[in-house]
């Protein structure tokens, strides 16, 4: 395999191998957790089931997030508009709690992800002997002396203004020379995030038990003994260096077998203001939108479904990291589900097809709610040309910002016509993990909120919308959510 220097090998997927290799992979965190626990009433208790004691983890509030209460709403349009061609589409649902991001993610949220990642490149280049061969740069032994997989030391210091010539070289290696300005800028080619993700779910499936006799709990029914066959993700660069994803179908060994594999490039499409617009002249945005600091506070387009995932991934391991808490289980910031989302915008109001009450995109006394188009050819009358700083309008009843308008928003959810019919209405979500050979229509996922460039009646929060998961949109962006661990109340909507 070539080009392997500009893999980078999230420090959460290097836990988790070592985890594998001690065989430490638990299907419950409840298993994790047991060592924890302790009896309650031991001897004195006179012979009684007193159950266990346990300590826990208490998460701290995340940064810049709600929490959005448990609670149900009837989703979806609930009536029907010929004008717009809505069917009514109405069920009730429920959701468990769950924190949000209070706006959705800023350009300068996501540079410190891409600059992690360029960082991770250095370090595994300042290790390599072409490049010096620093050993501190890589941890390749416990406090021990016994060899571990290697990983990259984050506490030493990229050199950045004293480095040698080889140190230099190895920096300079993720820059290149502009050939029209002369410029130097970073190489977006090579900022490539390997990360793996354990499919818990479809290991928890009885179906896919490696113990024949727990599949099937009817005993009038024969027991199957053939191996299920098992469909995993797997990634790697070819010998051009161009990153290749196939699925591999092949019958059940074990936990590996629900462990997938992503190499995702990071960099956000610039170009999507150009792409997106025929014959307008926008060519300022893709120079300055993402790369200038002026727009630091503007939410981050021109990034994918598989984008965001991948920053979901890192923002998990990230905090991790920085909490110093390896071995205790955090929940993973990921997209919210199609379900949460209408949930969370509507601020749990069924009555509502915005996140605000009213069925107009402005108060009596003509204040916007949002940024959006309200007028043929005429985007400025709300204030804003393209996208607005994140927060510039009021939030909803739950304290959050833009869940309608600004960049219309990715979810989890995969799309398909029938998806209301598919889902339960317990935590709904329909999830379909698209091989790179499966049709392209089955590479479609919801988007939710409308943007900047839509009319008010697409910024509904009870309507769905599409776009391929590849796609990279100067109109979509998206925001994390992470599952609560345990209750305590969150956010309520307003009387």
């Amino acid at each position: 395999m070539k080009h392997t220097d500009s893999i980078i090998f999230s420090s959460a997927g290097r836990r988790f191998m070592r985890g594998l290799a001690a065989g430490a992979i638990c299907l419950s965190t409840a298993l994790a957790l047991t060592s924890c626990f302790s009896s309650k009433g031991g001897s004195n208790a006179g012979g009684e089931v007193t159950g266990v004691a346990g300590s826990s983890y208490t998460e701290p509030t995340p940064y810049g997030m709600v929490l959005v209460d448990r609670g149900s709403i009837k989703m979806g349009p609930a009536a029907d508009d010929s004008t717009w061609n809505i069917k009514a589409d109405q069920r009730g649902v429920s959701v468990d709690a769950f924190w949000m991001d209070e706006t959705e993610v800023t350009n300068s949220k996501y540079k410190q992800f891409v600059l992690w990642v360029r960082d991770s490149i250095i370090r595994e280049r300042l290790a390599d002997p072409a490049y010096g061969g620093n050993e501190e740069f890589k941890i390749e032994e416990d406090k021990e002396g016994n060899p571990i997989k290697p990983y990259l030391n984050w506490s030493k210091n990229i050199p950045w203004r004293n480095a040698n010539e080889d140190e230099q070289r190895a920096i300079e290696s993720v820059y290149r020379t502009n050939p029209i300005t002369g410029r130097r800028e970073l190489d977006p080619t090579q900022l490539n995030y390997r990360y793996e993700i354990f499919n818990h779910t479809a290991a928890a499936k009885r179906k896919n038990r490696l113990d024949a006799t727990r599949r099937d709990y009817n005993t009038d029914h024969e027991v199957d003994y053939t191996l299920p066959t098992i469909s995993k993700d797997t990634a790697y660069f070819d010998d051009e260096g161009r990153i290749v994803r196939e699925t591999v179908s092949r019958p059940l060994t074990g936990d590996y077998d629900f462990l997938n594999t992503y190499i995702v490039n990071v960099y956000p499409d610039t170009t999507a203001w150009i792409n997106d617009f025929d014959n307008a002249y926008n060519e300022p945005y893709t120079r300055m939108y993402f790369s200038h600091a002026g727009y630091n506070d503007y939410p981050v387009v021109g990034v994918s479904w598989e984008q965001a995932n991948a920053f979901s991934n890192w923002r998990t391991d990230f905090l991790k990291r920085s909490l110093g808490r390896e071995g205790v289980y955090v929940e993973p910031f990921r997209l919210p589900t199609e379900a949460e989302w209408e949930y969370a915008a509507r601020a749990g109001n069924s009555e509502s097809s915005y996140p605000w009450e009213e069925m107009v995109p402005m108060d009596e006394r003509g204040c916007f709610y949002a940024n959006f188009k309200p007028m043929e050819g005429n985007f400025v009358q709300d204030g804003h040309l393209i996208t607005s700083k994140v927060g510039s309008f009021a939030p909803n009843d739950f304290g959050l910002y833009d869940m309608a308008g600004n960049v219309s928003e990715w979810t989890s959810t995969a799309y398909t016509e029938s998806v209301s019919k598919l889902t339960s209405d317990l935590n709904p979500e329909y999830r379909y993990d698209a091989a790179k050979e499966d049709p392209y229509k089955m590479k479609r996922k919801i988007v939710r909120g409308g943007s900047w460039k839509d009319v008010a009646n697409n910024l509904r929060s009870d309507l769905r919308q599409w776009e391929y998961q590849n796609e990279q949109r100067s109109y979509i962006g998206f925001r994390n959510v992470r599952s609560q661990v345990g209750f305590q109340r969150g956010k309520k909507r307003k009387n």
